[in-house]
């Protein structure tokens, strides 16, 4: 009997254990169960929370889009959009949370479009500053644009009116805007969008062509290069790195444009669209310009100039350091003794010839300044479009100087940190050290700057 009652007992004693892990087991579910009810909740109150901020600045937006800067409106739209898509994207991980799809941007007004809006309150102020920082131009210089473009832009994009068609691709010029945004801004749609920024860029690349004047006005550039001391100077010529994301050419793969510059900062000639994989010296001889002088005789080939000591000097170009010195190349001197004054010639050639390549940079830094879609690195898709882009981006930039179109305060500072950017230097050109009637043009010169500097 005390055995059986013994055995008895662990039986009891079992079962016990059983029904009290039972028992902590129902505990802990239910526990558990109720955590996840209470993150539940907040989860729900936390999302319908962020949407309502969402939704309300959307609102704000749409209200006060002619108040903000349109880098502002670019900014607010790209974060809004993002959070609604990473905060939708977040749904499976949530505890029995399932969210409704993040809400559209609130359609424009019903009526009229931001650019509609934007006319009406700038009709009546022709300096409205307003122009120049969605357009980066004023109103005059848009409306003369406009008529000169017109007729071609109206026949290639029928659907879209010649001003909106214009006002739309200087958007996305000046702020990179995606065509998605654009189209929001001028009621039409993303493919409308894109059709008339192209049409209006063939018909800039048409109509502005002939602002590149070296082959025109050559006479002017002489004059200007005269008052900075370079007699029958022709231009300044640099290269410059646009970013692209290309598999081809590398991680730090960039496109090389290739520019002649006046002594006003304008754009005489441009060659887009080379790989960075390629030398200076090759993408010059490869070049229209290369072209037109050195075989076809077309360019430089105006009348010598006679220095004091009656020196001949032809017409020329000034070039940087990473090109070969030819008779119509100058390039810099190098490795100077600067304790040496018998090299008082080549220092005198090199100080100004600094101050001219400063003009390419100005040039360059202006352009990336004034139309941040060149600043944007470029996909490789769109690799082809890229030299039709930055020449449209040059003419403009002519187009503007001739109207007297200046840079405001935010582009200057922009533009000092592109001409100063490291990623812009070249190797030195380490060919052939020069072309002996290069040199002799060269030292003449140099001995003419000396000159000058004395008499100073």
């Amino acid at each position: 009997m005390a055995t059986r009652g013994i055995g008895g007992d662990k039986r009891t004693t079992r079962s016990s254990s059983i029904n009290a892990v039972a028992a902590a087991t129902v505990a802990t579910t239910r526990s558990k169960a109720k955590k996840l009810d209470r993150e539940s909740h907040l989860y729900h109150q936390l999302v319908t929370l962020i949407q309502t901020t969402i939704s309300s600045a959307h609102s704000f937006l749409s209200l006060n889009d002619l108040h903000l800067l349109p880098s502002q409106t670019l900014a607010l739209e790209s974060l809004l959009g993002s959070t609604s898509s990473s905060l939708y994207a977040l749904s499976p991980r949530l505890p029995k949370l399932t969210l409704p799809p993040p809400p559209p941007p609130p359609p424009p007004p019903p009526r009229q479009c931001w650019f509609q809006r934007f006319l009406s309150a700038t009709s009546d102020v022709d300096c409205d500053p307003r122009w120049n920082l969605s357009f980066r131009m004023s109103k005059s210089s848009f409306s003369l644009l406009l008529r000169l473009l017109s007729p071609i832009q109206s026949s290639s994009s029928s659907s879209v009116p010649p001003d909106c068609a214009l006002a739309a691709a200087l958007f996305r010029l000046a702020h990179g805007a995606s065509y998605k945004a654009v189209g929001r801004r001028f009621g039409i749609d993303s493919a409308d969008a894109c059709r008339s920024f192209y049409a209006v860029c063939k018909a800039i690349n048409e109509k502005l062509g002939h602002l590149l004047e070296l082959r025109s006005d050559i006479d002017r550039i002489v004059v200007g290069f005269g008052w900075i001391s370079l007699p029958n100077c022709c231009g300044v010529l640099g290269l410059r790195r646009f970013g692209v994301e290309s598999e081809l050419l590398g991680k730090n793969g960039s496109l090389l444009v290739q520019a002649l510059v006046d002594a006003e900062g304008r754009f005489l000639d441009v060659s887009a669209g080379w790989p960075s994989s390629m030398k200076p010296e090759t993408i010059l001889r490869q070049s229209k310009l290369y072209e037109e002088i050195e075989k076809s005789n077309e360019l430089l080939k105006g009348p010598v100039y006679n220095l004091d000591d009656d020196k001949p000097i032809p017409q020329y170009l000034i070039g940087d350091s990473c090109f070969p010195l030819l008779p119509w190349l100058l390039t810099p001197y190098m490795k100077l003794n600067e304790e040496d004054s018998s090299g008082f010639p080549e220092r005198a050639f090199n100080s100004t010839h600094n101050r001219a390549m400063a003009l390419v940079n100005t040039a360059f830094g202006r352009l990336r300044a004034r139309w941040k879609l060149l600043s944007k690195p470029w996909k490789e898709g769109c690799r082809d479009f890229f030299p039709f882009i930055v020449l449209t981006g040059c003419l403009l930039h002519n187009f503007l100087i001739k109207c007297s179109e200046k840079l405001d305060e935010e582009q200057d500072q922009e533009e000092e940190a592109i001409c100063s950017s490291e990623d812009q230097k070249f190797p030195l050109y380490d060919g052939k050290i020069g072309d002996d009637r290069g040199k002799d043009i060269r030292d003449a010169l140099a001995l003419h700057l000396s000159s000058l500097s004395y008499r100073r």
